[in-house]
């Protein structure tokens, strides 16, 4: 991926055909997309932004919500001519495209939402849990390690497993090199942590026109599985978990069968 800067914003660019927009999720950055990215670069041309405080960008100490997140990357997005397109988020980069969804519903066509947080999250727990993480950094540390722990499954296992990932023995070294290279770039992933908690989807979720895709993973450590069932009701959208799926659902046609049964 061709690394660029627009403003404050690092993004990353590959591929040629329509617009592709990956987001990543708190505490990570565009590497996390590498793999993905060399599966997708042959059909279509990604977009791959760094939120505020992740990676290159530059944080945004004053922010308070998810909107200066979202403003950010329609800049970029706008700066590619990658406007309208389909968004996929992991983490909080899903729920800053739910926000986007809202915002310019003309501008997203499409969402997957991948792990996406905000129900859970919005508890108090989750809240200590995002600002002590946010203050103790503790990814920076491993990523210390991140050549060796890369290569070592047992390292792996001792540096992510039970808070970082699922399945830390089993995730493919060049994934957890990626993983691991991002902290160290960082420089405020707590303003980020703190507009999550406060920013509960249930109050927008039925604002979202566009097509919905809700994927999760049933031992994720972060964002119970309920949670995803919660969004997929809400958003009426197809749900992909343990590799069971279910075809996507037209919102729109949706709402219009409903009002003609009435």
């Amino acid at each position: 991926m061709e690394s660029k800067r627009l403003g404050g914003t690092r993004y990353f660019v590959a591929g040629e055909g329509r617009p592709l927009v990956l987001v990543h999720g708190l505490g990570g950055w565009a590497g996390n997309w590498q793999a993905v990215a060399e599966r997708l670069a042959g059909d279509f041309r990604l977009v791959v932004p760094e939120l505020a405080g992740h990676g290159g960008s530059d944080p945004l100490p004053g922010a308070t919500t998810l909107e200066p997140f979202v403003e950010a990357i329609f800049e970029v997005l706008e700066h590619e001519n990658a406007v309208p397109a389909p968004w996929v988020g992991h983490s909080l980069g899903a729920l800053v495209g739910v926000h986007a969804a809202v915002r310019r519903p003309d501008a997203v066509r499409a969402l997957v939402l991948a792990a996406a947080p905000g129900i859970t999250s919005s508890t108090r727990v989750g809240e200590l849990t995002v600002t002590v993480l946010g203050a103790l950094r503790p990814g920076r540390v491993v990523g210390r390690r991140s050549a060796a722990a890369a290569r070592s499954p047992r390292l792996r296992a001792l540096l992510l497993g039970g808070w970082a990932v699922a399945d830390p023995v089993g995730l493919d070294p060049a994934v957890a090199r990626a993983f691991f290279a991002g902290p160290p770039q960082h420089r405020d992933t707590l303003t980020a942590g703190r507009a999550l908690v406060v920013s509960d989807p249930r109050l927008v979720l039925d604002r979202v026109a566009c097509p919905c895709l809700c994927l999760w993973g049933a031992s994720d450590n972060w964002v119970p599985l309920q949670d995803g069932m919660e969004y997929a009701r809400r958003l009426h959208a197809a749900v992909s978990c343990d590799r069971r799926l279910r075809p996507p659902v037209d919102r729109r046609a949706s709402r219009r069968g409903r009002r003609g049964d009435s």
